[in-house]
């Protein structure tokens, strides 16, 4: 027609996607037994045709060949080949995938790696990982150590509603008291960064569950009394996202990067 007109587009970036569809052969068979997504996903396969039409490709648009030739392998053997290139991505698709055991193989091969990178995005994204579900479900040492990092982005009043949130979580889901649940990963809060009156209030607060250990609150005390830095208390130190406060010219100096 006389009004029609050819838009084109990348046709690199087509030419790239299209390097990347690679046809692989398995068994749907080995892949339902060993792993329930996909299991699940035949099943409901079969319910909506009838059967499967084992000629027609099943499609994994969200997945490079390489991390699904790495699960598959997995998948067959029970073993893995991973690099530093494909780790991290063998560790998401693992996750997504439920396959345990291949999780964590994926950590323990990168785990400092991970360990550097997943740190490194939750102080880019503090507010937001503090609020998600997924912080409610971090174990005592994960949640440890992100409560050491100087470069969180919230406030240290915030972080310590959110650690009292996920204490009282996971005192439901473990049976345990919440002060016990809490005791290794309370102790690195900050609480001299805290105003006078916002630890007098903490302290009141305090006695309903006793989760913030009365060693803490002296030593927060004993900082304003003396009214000088203390090289000695890591925990009298501003983190990136910490709001101003009057007495901050008597917190350890840290330089963030």
């Amino acid at each position: 027609m006389a009004n029609e007109k050819l838009m084109k587009g990348d046709v690199m970036e087509f030419a790239s996607n299209m390097k990347k569809l690679k046809p692989v052969y398995a068994h749907r068979c080995i892949l339902s037994s060993r792993c329930a997504v996909f299991k699940a996903t035949f099943a409901e396969q079969t319910q909506k045709n009838g059967t499967i039409d084992k000629d027609t490709p099943f499609v994994l648009s969200d997945m490079s060949a390489d991390i699904f030739m790495a699960m598959l392998e997995f998948i067959y053997t029970n073993c893995v080949t991973l690099t530093p290139k494909i780790a991290i991505e063998v560790l998401a698709t693992a996750l997504e995938y439920g396959l345990d055991d291949l999780r964590r193989a994926a950590v323990t091969y990168g785990q400092e790696d991970l360990k550097e990178k997943v740190l490194i995005y939750i102080e880019q994204h503090t507010e937001s990982v503090f609020k998600s579900k997924a912080f409610q479900e971090l174990s005592e040492d994960a949640l440890a150590e992100v409560l050491k990092i100087d470069g969180l982005g919230m406030d240290e009043a915030e972080i310590i509603k959110y650690v009292k949130e996920w204490a009282a979580v996971n005192s439901v889901v473990l049976g345990r008291p919440v002060a016990d649940v809490a005791k290794n990963v309370i102790v690195w809060i900050r609480l001299p960064i805290l105003t006078p009156d916002e630890i007098e209030k903490l302290e009141k607060d305090n006695k309903k569950d006793n989760i913030i250990p009365v060693e803490l609150f002296s030593t927060a005390w004993r900082f304003h009394a003396l009214n000088q830095p203390d090289p000695n208390n890591e925990r009298a130190r501003k983190r990136i996202g910490t709001q101003e406060r009057s007495h901050h010219k008597n917190l350890n100096v840290h330089k963030f990067s």
